[in-house]
């Protein structure tokens, strides 16, 4: 893949970029959600559902984890195109949905690795080198996670942890054969609209406080009914989706739980206890407001209690404005220079230099062809791109018409953050209003591991064992 640097970008230099009076995530959303099925080709099921909790009265002794683990699922059961699945869940979701008022599709991941450039010390484990891959949409931009290893396989002989162990006995799966339940939610951050992908650990019944190993059955809730056709049960299943031109099969089956019933799950050795700010990060990027903190005795687990933590997020986002605002000024920045230089680059973190680098690449589409008429633009003018006006009826396996990745405009020049593309950033920044008050919206009608199974791959061999938890390693 040939590449051609086109700017640097030192921690000195976010300093000098104009910064939103604000940077606060408001008007979150949910949108779509899948789960990865075991089957021998890439198949995923929508709206799937997260495991549920169901911890067991009386603590219990789990087995070590071993086998294959997941670091980007994702990647690892879908190569030709990992975020295929995100775009086909959400047109499933809702057909009519507008990606042209989308910014930013990413991977949770992918946010946290930039906010941890802005400030190594929210990542436990510190800044890792880490490259994302940017693709320009008309005015989106599609992040792309870029993993040296998408899996691994625990020997029977290595002991990396038990917490794989600790979700399977302490949840009840939903889906038959799921491998992992992945959310795709939508907010606004730094003057931008994103769209974001995230793996969840496990859900809690809205219907029992706590809810026990014997259950087995969901409760009925009001955004599964606004979903509609997307509850299913075995008896009314729909045909399977398939799509010319790609390899994802898709079953529409589950059920769509709220946002606010979901949670992450941490475990930790006894002498280690896990400090709630080591994870902040993580819940704040998707926005997850429960958080069960696991801990054991050589693998033995006492009662783990269900902790409420959105307020402790929102107060961590007050505390927090100065990372937060630089993390908002950091992607504008990068958008500006991906988009005045043809829209297809990379972004790469260079240890030795302590310093971002973009570089511009040339190399195969994120998306199957058919998935880049979302952004054909036939019935609006152009002046009505972000008035949230969906695409109609137009269906995800039409051919593209046209497919347009590149913007106009002249190249950045070398080098750091430049006078130019301060001039660029503070113009985008003319008229912006103050971010609206934080709420979380249900969709109209309508783990992978893999966003974050290399902080459970480090947790587990870490904190496990007694040793320093990574915080934050290259996983979303």
């Amino acid at each position: 893949m040939a590449s051609t640097t086109l700017a640097e970008i030192s921690r000195l230099d976010l300093l000098d970029l104009n910064a939103p009076p604000s940077a606060s995530i408001v008007d979150v959303k949910q949108l779509s959600s899948y789960n990865w099925i075991e089957a021998p080709t890439p198949t995923i099921t929508v709206p799937g559902s997260p495991s549920l909790w169901s911890a067991p009265t009386a603590p219990r002794k789990v087995k070590k984890d071993s086998g294959l683990i997941y670091i980007a699922q994702n990647a690892a059961r879908h190569p030709d195109s990992p975020l295929e699945p995100l775009f086909r869940a959400l047109y499933i979701a809702d057909p009519s949905f507008d990606i042209r008022s989308i910014d930013i599709v990413a991977d949770r991941n992918n946010i946290r690795k930039l906010l941890s450039f802005v400030n190594p010390s929210s990542s436990r484990s510190g800044l890792e080198p880490f490259t994302i891959n940017i693709e320009v949409a008309k005015n989106t931009a599609i992040f792309s996670r870029a993993e040296t290893a998408t899996h691994e396989y625990i020997g029977p002989h290595e002991f990396r942890g038990f917490g794989h162990e600790f979700e399977k006995a302490y949840t009840t799966n939903q889906i038959e054969g799921s491998t992992g339940h992945h959310r795709i939610i939508s907010y606004r951050f730094g003057d931008l609209n994103f769209i974001v992908r995230h793996e969840t650990d496990g859900y809690v019944d809205a219907g029992t406080e706590k809810p026990s190993s014997d259950s087995r059955e969901l409760e009925s809730d009001k955004l599964s009914n606004m979903l509609g056709s997307l509850s299913l049960s075995p008896t009314n299943r729909l045909p399977n989706i398939t799509t010319a031109g790609s390899k994802l099969t898709i079953k529409e089956e589950g059920k769509a739980i709220p946002l606010g019933s979901t949670l992450e799950v941490k475990t930790r050795v006894f002498h280690k206890p896990l400090d709630i700010q080591e994870i902040a990060p993580q819940l704040w990027v998707s926005q997850t407001p429960k958080l069960v903190r696991a801990y054991h005795r050589n693998g033995t687990f006492q009662n783990p209690e269900i902790e409420d933590v959105a307020a402790f997020i929102n107060r961590w986002e007050e505390r927090n404005q100065s990372d937060l605002k630089k993390l908002a000024s950091l992607i504008n920045r990068v958008l500006t220079v991906v988009k005045d230089c043809g829209g297809n680059a990379m972004v790469k973190y260079d240890e030795q230099e302590d310093k971002l680098v973009i570089r511009k690449v040339t190399g195969k589409k994120m998306l199957p062809k058919d998935l880049y008429s979302k952004w054909d633009d036939r019935d609006n003018t152009e002046g009505e791109t972000k008035t949230g006006r969906g695409l109609g009826a137009e269906s995800a396996e039409k051919p593209a018409d046209e497919v347009e990745t590149e913007a106009e405009g002249k190249c950045v020049g070398d080098g750091p953050a430049d006078a130019k593309g301060k001039k660029a950033a503070e113009a985008a920044k003319e008229g912006e209003q103050t971010l609206p008050e934080k709420r979380v919206t249900n969709p109209t009608p309508a783990k992978d591991r893999g966003s974050d199974s290399q902080d459970k791959r480090g947790e587990h061999l870490a904190a496990d064992s007694g040793e320093a938890l990574p915080g934050s390693s290259p996983a979303g």
